[in-house]
């Protein structure tokens, strides 16, 4: 048997309170106690019967959204475009594309969100738009047009060839030489992805128009795309090599620099600083979410802004880049909250459209206690669709490469991350009917693993997370309570409690390892939810034992 080891609390705490005291004299907004869940359009569910998933086909799926108890959808780009990036190339911001539906069934999923009580973020690209944008088309057309400075246009080096070294993150050079007018345009991502001009006050009068357009449809907020991209260096220097390269091979070519010059530059707080005041202009807690990737606590929380006037939820991916043990996940959650300015609110993300699928990264017997994890830290947490199902990575032939990048840089593909969402053991797993192809091919084991297959499992991930759900909503130390790490564990166990006014102490202990543990609360506790349904509602003890993989929240006794 294990020896047991003490879960008394040590003598320093981590306190959320000191992040929370300045919103929790209020009441706290919807966005700081509420779960968003991430909609990739292309994959989530097809109405018309075309392989690709759409907007009436979200539509028809909220009630599972509501079933699940989720707070908000965050839904990826539907906006026209030519679909070089899948919708990150946005060719007209203001209308939907026909692959999508229409306007009018954007208005149609928005007003059925919010009588279910689901509030819906959109998707904010201001990096870049389409080649085949009516602004760009305008700004390609002569050196002497009026739009011409709404882009990063710049003749060609001393000697030739780009302004400068700057390299795209799809591969190959940042610059693309343009024959008509002799001059490069910048694309920090692919060619057809011209980087708009944001030190332009008329980009930035355009770019706030397009955000007023949907907040005055009714949106409750946005994520906003590569925020880290707006601001480049203004006298466009050469970045230097990166000395260690191979430490991030994952990134393909965009390893070999160090990104110092290409984005990043201070002046991007301004711009955020000015979108902040326009969301908090309208009424109802309209949120940001930035995408945003640095490795540096301190850099990712600064784009709180220094009075927290910029993003309301700069997204933290620190997790998501993480090995999976319990000693790295302790240290990545000090240091985010450790991080956080003061009355800062924090985020938790475990998946997303472009990283491996959480159940793959680390195993299909950890996601419960992944899961657990992400709803059970003091902060906003963010779902990806299929994760509460345990989707793996999808098997792609390279003849059914979808993925942009995948197509330039195969290792680099997304598709396996993209595969439609499992709703049933019918043809097509329910996602568009039989007989159509999908977009993508279903991951494996789909036919186990379906919405419907794993409803009828009370020991399933999917009611696992549901259950989850449900607790943070009973239980306001989930919601806003303390945070206190739990130090004394054994090498897999991470362990911490959740404590506020009020309320019962809870006790959150994740088994990271395949060995049964002893723990010992030092007081009795109650069972709340476990990733083993049988154990929930059972009184354990003082001393308790941790199956392999398990997961507990417990209520501690007085």
């Amino acid at each position: 048997m294990p020896p047991s080891v003490s879960l008394q609390r040590p003598p320093h705490v981590i306190n959320i309170r000191r992040v929370v005291c300045a919103v929790m004299e209020q009441r706290p907004h919807w966005w700081q106690t509420g779960v968003i869940y991430q909609v990739y359009p292309r994959s989530f569910a097809d109405a018309n019967g075309d392989g690709v998933g759409d907007l009436p086909g979200i539509c028809g799926r909220l009630d599972y959204l509501a079933w699940l108890g989720v707070d908000a959808i965050w839904i990826s780009p539907f906006y026209r475009s030519p679909m070089a990036d899948f919708g990150y190339d946005v060719a007209d911001h203001t209308d939907v594309d026909p692959l999508f539906g229409a306007l009018a069934d954007f208005d149609t999923l928005l007003a059925e969100a919010h009588r279910r009580g689901i509030r819906v973020i959109v998707d904010f690209v201001p990096n870049h738009t389409s080649d085949q944008h009516p602004w760009f088309v305008a700004s390609r057309s002569s050196r002497d047009d009026p739009g011409r400075d709404w882009y990063v246009w710049r003749d060609a080096g001393p000697v030739g060839g780009p302004p400068n070294n700057w390299i795209s993150m799809f591969g190959g050079s940042a610059w693309q030489w343009d024959t008509r007018t002799g001059q490069y345009y910048l694309h920090s991502f692919l060619k057809q992805q011209p980087d708009l001009n944001w030190r332009n006050p008329q980009v930035r009068a355009a770019m706030h128009d397009v955000l007023r357009f949907w907040l005055n449809r009714g949106v409750d907020g946005f994520r906003i795309d590569t925020v880290q991209f707006v601001a480049k260096d203004p006298d466009f220097r050469d970045n230097p090599p990166n000395p260690d390269p191979e430490r991030l091979a994952h990134l393909g070519e965009w390893r070999h620099q160090l990104h110092v010059y290409d984005h990043g530059h201070p002046d991007m707080h301004a711009i955020y600083r000015d979108i902040r005041r326009l969301l908090d202009s309208y009424p109802g807690h309209r949120v940001s979410i930035g995408e945003l990737h640095h490795p540096d606590f301190e850099v990712w929380a600064g784009f709180y802004g220094e009075e927290l006037d910029e993003i309301h939820l700069p997204f933290n991916f620190h997790l998501i880049h993480a090995r999976w043990d319990a000693a790295t996940v302790r240290e990545i959650v000090a240091g985010v909250i450790g991080a956080l300015p003061p009355g800062a609110w924090a985020n938790w993300v475990l998946g997303n459209h472009d990283q491996p699928r959480l159940a793959s990264r680390i195993g299909r017997a950890q996601a419960p206690v992944a899961m657990t994890l992400l709803l059970t830290l003091p902060g906003e947490p963010t779902i990806y669709y299929g994760d509460e199902l345990g989707i793996e990575n999808g098997i792609i032939a390279p003849d059914r490469t979808q993925d942009p990048w995948g197509l330039v840089e195969p290792a680099q593909s997304r598709d396996p991350e993209r595969t439609p969402m499992e709703w049933d053991g019918s043809a097509n797993a329910g996602f568009c009917p039989p007989g159509v192809e999908p977009w993508l091919p279903l991951a494996p084991r789909w036919q186990e693993r379906n919405v419907a297959t794993q409803q009828a499992d009370p020991g399933s991930l999917l009611n696992l997370t549901r259950r989850l759900l449900t607790l943070r909503r009973q239980h306001p130390a989930l919601a806003f309570g303390s945070y206190i790490p739990i130090d004394s564990t054994p090498r897999d166990v991470f362990a911490f409690q959740r404590q506020a006014d009020g309320a019962a102490d809870l006790l959150v202990a994740l088994n990271l390892g395949a060995a049964r543990e002893m723990v010992s609360a030092g007081r009795s506790v109650r069972v709340l939810v476990s990733s083993d349904p049988r154990r929930d509602d059972s009184e354990l003890g003082e001393t308790f034992d941790l199956q392999p993989n398990e997961a507990l929240i417990a209520e501690l006794s007085p």
